[in-house]
């Protein structure tokens, strides 16, 4: 949801300002598990994880969008042209892996009725994300053309965590570089579309 920079990075006291349909369905969530603690004292302990990426994620994501055209265009199956949308959007990207321990830390050592960030603290531009996909390409000339059509009704322009408190309370800490994480779900694609499954 929104946040203002002089918010960042966002902890988990920071107001709830959901900006489509989708978080606010993440809100009524996190609400629902903090009623159902309260009101019957079920041991639900929340978690607010922050965007996370990793081999498999769908292509509706603007990261493994980069990483399927990418891999198409090496395979010779588009033109060497990547369509894109807001590139000037910093975000706090976990590998999936290590929001998956998290989970699992906070799921068997979390406070119950508690809510806890996993975040990395570090945000990257989507610019960042297509340079660094692009620099691993094994096609070296490819334009990079904005789609308006991908470009979203209301976009936060900065997102970025603070997992202090899962880290105080279960120890968890990303380990795996991002930069690992993108070549990841390069290497997936690739495969995809070789037919091969991971």
């Amino acid at each position: 949801g929104l946040a203002f920079e002089d918010e960042l990075p966002i902890k988990e006291t920071n107001p709830l300002r959901p900006l489509s349909p989708y978080a606010v369905s993440k809100v009524a969530q996190d609400l629902m598990g903090y009623q159902y603690f309260m009101s019957y004292r079920l041991p639900i302990v929340r978690t607010r994880g922050f965007n996370h990426e990793g081999p498999r994620r769908g292509d509706v994501f603007a990261t493994s969008n980069f990483a399927r055209q990418i891999a198409e265009i090496e395979a010779g199956r588009r033109e060497p042209v990547i369509h894109v949308g807001n590139l000037a959007a910093r975000r706090d990207y976990t590998d999936v892996r290590d929001i998956i321990r998290g989970y699992w830390l906070l799921l068997q050592q979390g406070e119950p009725g508690e809510v806890y960030n996993l975040a990395s603290g570090r945000a990257w531009a989507i610019q960042e994300i297509l340079d660094f996909l692009l620099g691993e390409s094994r096609v070296r000339s490819i334009a990079v053309k904005e789609d308006p059509a991908r470009l979203r009704p209301s976009d936060v322009p900065v997102l970025v965590g603070d997992a202090a408190k899962a880290r105080k309370a279960v120890g968890w800490a990303p380990e795996i570089p991002f930069e690992r994480t993108l070549r990841d779900l390069l290497g997936y694609w690739r495969q995809r579309l070789a037919g091969v499954r991971s």
